[in-house]
């Protein structure tokens, strides 16, 4: 049975027929070791029941239980640096010996120095940071944040995105698989259309200027929203508005009192081809929310980085998390950074995208499977089409685990192709290659 959700899905599910056929097909010492974990850790969708055991990470490729070797171009967004880049793993090192933990009550220079870096390297006029051990622990803060500083509690943001799998972030998100069956969510959260349905509500003549219109009339008649929360670029589907709309946006928040939050959870850090995808987008946000990444692919890390004039709350406990300085978390950070620098990151990111996008578009004009391929910096979406696109999708991602190829589903037919920016070009074309491959075998 087809799991309902599938179609509108933040990633690939765990209830297909595929993923019973895969699990089939892994070998007795693997199955085993997914019984073992299903035995202790509760089943949810998109993890437990898992795909496989992992027994090594390094640089683009995961080692499984049985030695076979999977690119990742999944990763959770984490990887940019690959897995254990070894500068990152040395700063750990050096930071567990020295202060593996500093009370969030005293200052430590590592954490210091790692607030300075990122106001230094941010976006103008973002001024002020906060440090959490979450992605969705930093949103709760900039939501937060947003409340003591207009005095208002209503927010607006977009169905079908994704803030985090709290239950504050799930009420402002849009995904239907993270809310469904939980009841009331977060007061005050309105929501408007997914960019990706821009022209479906507001028609093919300049659908996101009437989209950026509408947005302005919804602030003005409230009167009370505090804060529009989105991401710049719909990362699930990789889908970005027409280059005015955020502009707009931005001036209509300004206008009407409400507060921009961009969600750069997963697109921050060089990934797009910048060191933040809003510096692309014409606007900066008077929030902006980071992590993934950050912590080197090792450390859970996130920040909330934020205008001066926005530092408002002294009395208040925006973050109050008692890993929120750590030292070893934020002595990965700076050292992600350094090699995002010293290895030049983000010149890397936009070579590497302008090679996999003549690959996909190559795969496009061959594959009647594919009804569009896009990019932004080395992040790719290659969307199904056809009568069952969801279900393609779902056989085209065990096809391509099986050659040793991994990656995400987004919206339930979107395959999402994210490496880590230092992998070597053989194998960044290899993983093209089996891509590629699979889609020759794909029935109607």
């Amino acid at each position: 049975m087809k799991d309902p959700a599938l179609p509108h899905s933040e990633g690939d599910v765990n209830a297909t027929p595929a993923r019973a056929a895969w699990r089939a097909s892994l070998s007795e010492r693997a199955r085993a070791a997914l019984d073992e974990d299903e035995r202790y850790f509760m089943r949810q969708s998109l993890s437990t029941p898992c795909l496989t055991e992992i027994v090594r990470a390094e640089g683009a490729v995961l080692t499984d239980i049985d030695g076979r070797r999977i690119l990742d171009f999944h990763g959770n967004s984490v990887h940019q640096l690959g897995h254990g880049h070894p500068k990152v793993v040395a700063a750990i090192a050096r930071a567990i010996e020295i202060l593996p933990f500093s009370p969030r009550r005293y200052a430590n220079s590592t954490a210091t120095t790692l607030a300075r870096r990122l106001v230094e390297t941010s976006p103008d006029g973002l001024d002020k940071v906060l440090f959490a051990p979450s992605g969705a622990a930093a949103v709760g803060m900039a939501l937060k944040l947003a409340r003591y500083a207009t005095g208002r509690h209503k927010t607006l943001s977009l169905w079908d995105s994704f803030h985090g799998a709290n239950l504050d972030t799930i009420g402002v998100g849009g995904e239907a698989l993270f809310r469904r069956g939980l009841g009331p969510m977060i007061p005050g959260a309105e929501h408007l259309p997914p960019l990706d349905l821009a022209r479906r509500f507001f028609g093919d003549d300049r659908p996101f200027e009437r989209f950026a219109d509408y947005i302005d009339y919804v602030l003005e008649v409230q009167g009370d929203v505090g804060a529009l929360i989105a991401e710049p670029i719909r990362w699930t589907t990789v889908e970005a508005p027409s280059p005015d709309f955020w502009p707009r946006v931005q001036a209509s928040c300004a206008r009407h009192g409400a507060l921009l939050i961009f969600d750069e959870i997963p697109s921050c850090l060089a990934r797009t081809g910048t060191l933040y995808a809003c510096e692309q987008m014409g606007a900066t946000p008077d929030i902006l929310v980071i992590g993934k990444g950050l912590g080197g692919g090792i450390m859970p890390l996130a920040a909330m980085l934020a205008a001066q004039k926005l530092d408002c709350a002294p009395g208040a406990a925006l973050g109050h998390y008692t890993h929120e300085k750590s030292p070893v978390a934020c002595a990965a950070a700076l050292a992600a950074l350094d090699v995002i620098e010293e290895e030049r990151l983000v010149e890397r990111a936009r070579e590497l995208g302008t090679r996999g996008l003549e690959r996909l578009r190559n795969m496009k004009s061959r594959h009647p499977h594919i009804e569009d391929v896009r990019g932004l910096g080395c992040y790719f979406g290659v969307e199904i089409g056809g009568r069952d696109p969801a279900g393609l999708a779902d056989q085209l991602l065990y096809r391509c685990l099986a050659k040793g190829l991994s990656f995400k589903l987004g919206g339930g037919r979107v395959v999402t192709l994210c490496p880590p920016l230092t992998i070597p070009l053989d194998e960044f074309d290899a993983a093209m290659t089996i891509l590629d491959d699979a889609l020759g075998e794909l029935g109607g």
